[in-house]
């Protein structure tokens, strides 16, 4: 049985990734760490949960000799909207925590750690579509620079220690049970919230910014479906393309309007800048072919799950 150990569980991906592993492996068999926020009623109660700066490597030992780990996921992370107001911060916790992680996983011998990537490790020089999966890396913010660092330290643990590092380059991240956590996408997420509560919502990004998106349910299943491939059919390791969709702010409220009213204002800030370096779609064949992935959702069917739940949660009544 898996002895797993999630960083970065009170966030936007680990808060519903740590329920899913939960459900597969058992809740004693899954262990939440998070840093300072506040854990939700559902970590607490499914299993344990600690408290873990990843910054310091002493407390990622205690936990994974305490817990007996042979498993990390690493999602603990400054996201490139906070990281760019928090450069220093944004390099000690993706980039010291990392090692911090892989360090551990070489000394403990740990069977695997899966280490999500972003499009953010692509930059101006990048091709904007159907961007391929071996090309030019030159992001130009902390967070991507984190996380070309992370893929190539990654992939060195790999070859010289025979650590099983992996990883999948997410998109923009859309969820309607856990708030963003500071990424140049938020906006994909925030944007539900304001139209079913009938408020006018101001966008951050100009309206025609297509950029690679993708529904919760498909991050999850990314993530797994790659921690569970046979090493032997990876050619890749740490850096595997996902599409899933792509779209710009006017095609989600074209989309959202169907099932609600609702008013949209676009004043661009310093996240358009560097929505303006990332690619507009993914070329993902090598996941497709190494790994077998494959999306479940697009933007119609993720728009009517998302408004379908939200609704009710809010206790919204639709359009009819």
């Amino acid at each position: 049985m898996k002895r797993i150990l999630i960083t970065g569980a009170t966030g936007q991906i680990g808060s519903e990734l740590t329920i899913e592993l939960r459900k597969k492996y058992g809740g004693e068999n899954v262990i939440a760490c998070g840093h300072r926020k506040k854990p939700d009623e559902a970590l607490l109660k499914t299993g344990p949960f600690e408290y873990l700066d990843v910054r310091n490597k002493e407390e990622i030992e205690k936990l994974v000799k305490k817990y007996d780990i042979d498993t990390i996921y690493h999602l603990a992370a400054i996201l490139s909207a906070v990281g760019e107001q928090k450069p220093q911060l944004a390099f000690d916790v993706n980039i010291i925590g990392l090692y911090n992680v892989l360090e551990v996983g070489r000394e403990y011998d740990l069977e695997r750690i899966m280490v999500p990537s972003s499009i953010a490790a692509f930059g101006p020089e990048t091709p904007k579509d159907n961007t391929p999966n071996d090309t030019v890396l030159k992001p130009r913010t902390m967070y991507g620079i984190s996380k070309v660092t992370g893929e190539l330290l990654g992939l060195y643990y790999w070859e010289k220690y025979g650590l099983d590092v992996r990883g999948v380059r997410y998109p923009g991240i859309i969820s309607w049970k856990a708030m963003p956590g500071g990424g140049t996408t938020d906006y994909a997420v925030e944007i539900f919230h304001y139209a079913l509560r009938g408020e006018k919502y101001t966008c951050f990004l100009k309206e025609d910014t297509v950029l690679p998106m993708m529904y919760m349910p498909d991050a999850i299943k990314a993530i797994t479906m790659l921690a569970e491939a046979p090493s032997e059919k990876l050619i890749h390791r740490t850096d595997f393309n996902v599409q899933a969709m792509s779209f710009a702010p006017k095609d989600l409220v074209k989309e959202i309007r169907k099932y609600v009213d609702f008013e949209v204002e676009y004043e661009p800030d310093y996240r358009q800048k560097i929505a303006d370096s990332w690619p507009r779609s993914l070329d993902d064949s090598a996941a497709q072919e190494e790994w077998g992935w494959k999306p479940d959702y697009n933007l119609e069917a993720m728009v009517k799950d998302i408004v379908t739940n939200l609704s009710k949660k809010l206790g919204v009544e639709l359009k009819r």
